[in-house]
């Protein structure tokens, strides 16, 4: 019998976003009941997303339940193969992130069906045949197995395990979750929103956990002192000169209603002329319904929300989108994916990348290995579709649009703390970022540190000297203060 089975602490198991931003996985052992937190997936370099198709670190028919931070694929999008291969337990998480989750997951089911198609056709794949990871019907399936809990209640996961959910900011529904076995805590910091945001309210303070396992995309770096609205007009402005198309590859959740909030605001002043403006995503178009219908969650009214989303048209039809590209007048082109990975936005590159009167508009971080991160690094060609496509448009980097808290703001929230965790788990970084960091913690604040490998495992032993603290309140406190 192991030493959870004997009730004398938690093990975590990091299955994933060790050494990258994505396939976040995290394995809790505590008794007899198995909990992963998160499920995402591999992204950017193809050694990453080859562990997508690799046999899994753990039996998924063996897990108790899932718990979600929020939606987005490199936390989420692994689940359609859990359920695939065995998992047969609940998904826990917010209602919103269910929502996204209802778009996101079937949609990530299609892409992945139509690129195995696609290379098929065309011939361009070392498979034959190339198959997908999963499929639209396996995402419906898993989707049956969500259970939605609200924020700030104790959820009782058996044994003595149990979660709450905190407000995380960064995007729609987003959380961390806090475990506790009865006498130790450990808290997942999930993605760590800004402490300013101009739709969604910051990351809750919380004063203490014995454990922490905290995020790092931006560790290592400043978001800039930069106005995201003086940068996007600048850049509308001197592409709609030379009749250009501005191309944004956006998160479907989360950058493209930033975005729509931030032109809003452009056109409202009066600062860029009064050129189309598209969404095209359907994912994102519907995850713009699901922010209308939940005004709890974000800063705006119902009737700034509705002002917002409809700067934009919403792009329904494939031929329609393939009509944006022929265009020969000024416009501006929000689509997935965010890292252009795949989705629409695939293709409007390949058509509009090429003419040097187009501005490609990056707004966020680019992962090692994705077709954003070469494009940002400068590269003359990338691969689409089996060929290479000309970069000759003005390559640019929205600054300061991050929905991650960066290093600065990270240590501000991790000095909230009364007491310190025992032990401080950093993840979900580049290599760099996540040492970077470390040291950060461990200079400013004195904290034991660690930087965990893939597949490493951690015992967390209890502190019996604290007693079970019951609901959140002496942990945390709302992120509204």
């Amino acid at each position: 019998m192991s030493r959870m089975e004997h009730g004398l602490g938690m093990e975590v198991a990091f299955f994933g976003a060790t050494g990258t931003v994505t396939g976040s996985k995290y394995l809790v052992t505590s008794g007899t009941r198995r909990v992963l937190v998160d499920c995402g997936l591999f992204q950017g370099l193809k050694q990453l997303r080859l562990r997508n198709r690799e046999p899994m670190p753990f039996d998924p028919g063996g897990v108790d339940a899932v718990v979600l931070t929020h939606a987005h694929l490199d936390h989420s999008g692994y689940l359609p193969l859990l359920v695939r291969n065995g998992f047969r337990g609940p998904v826990y998480c917010t209602s919103a992130t269910r929502d996204l989750c209802g778009i996101l997951l079937p949609d990530s089911g299609y892409l992945q069906e139509e690129e195995a198609e696609y290379a098929n056709r065309h011939g361009y794949t070392r498979h034959r045949p190339a198959l997908p990871l999963y499929t639209q019907h396996d995402a419906a399936v898993c989707l049956e197995q969500f259970e939605t809990h609200s924020v700030g209640m104790e959820l009782d996961l058996g044994g003595e395990l149990s979660a709450t959910f905190l407000p995380a900011g960064h995007i729609l529904g987003a959380t961390m979750v806090l475990l506790r076995d009865g006498a130790s805590s450990l808290l997942f910091s999930g993605d760590l929103g800004r402490p300013i945001d101009p739709l969604l309210p910051p990351p809750a303070i919380v004063r203490e956990a014995d454990y922490l396992v905290v995020e790092s995309t931006y560790g290592d770096r400043r978001h800039p002192p930069i106005d995201p609205l003086d940068q996007l007009e600048s850049v509308i402005l001197r592409t709609s000169q030379r009749g250009g198309a501005v191309i944004i590859p956006a998160f479907a959740v989360g950058r493209t209603q930033t975005l729509l909030y931030l032109l809003y605001e452009l056109r409202r002043q009066g600062r860029i002329p009064d050129i189309p403006i598209f969404v095209d995503s359907p994912m994102a178009a519907a995850a713009i319904q699901i922010f209308r219908a939940n005004p709890t969650e974000h800063r705006l009214s119902v009737a700034e929300a509705n002002a917002v989303c409809g700067v934009a048209k919403a792009v329904e039809s494939v031929e329609e989108s393939k009509a944006i590209d022929a265009m020969r007048y000024p416009r501006i082109i929000i689509s997935a994916s965010g890292r252009a990975t795949g989705g629409r936005v695939v293709h409007h590159l390949k058509a509009l990348a090429p003419n040097p009167r187009n501005t490609i508009l990056l707004t966020g971080h680019q992962a090692i290995g994705t077709r954003g991160a070469a494009i940002l690094g400068g590269a003359k060609a990338v691969k689409i579709h089996g060929r290479y496509v000309p970069i000759n448009a003005e390559v640019t980097l929205l600054d300061n649009l991050s929905a991650h808290a960066d290093a600065v703001e990270i240590l501000d929230w991790l000095h909230q703390f009364h007491t310190p965790p025992r032990v401080t788990f950093i993840t979900h970084g580049e290599p760099a970022a996540a040492d970077a960091l470390r040291l950060r913690i461990e200079e400013a604040l004195g904290w034991q540190v660690r930087v965990p490998d893939y597949m490493e495992r951690a015992f967390l032993a209890r502190d019996h000297r604290r007693k079970r603290r019951r609901g959140p309140a002496s942990a945390a406190r709302g992120a509204r203060e």
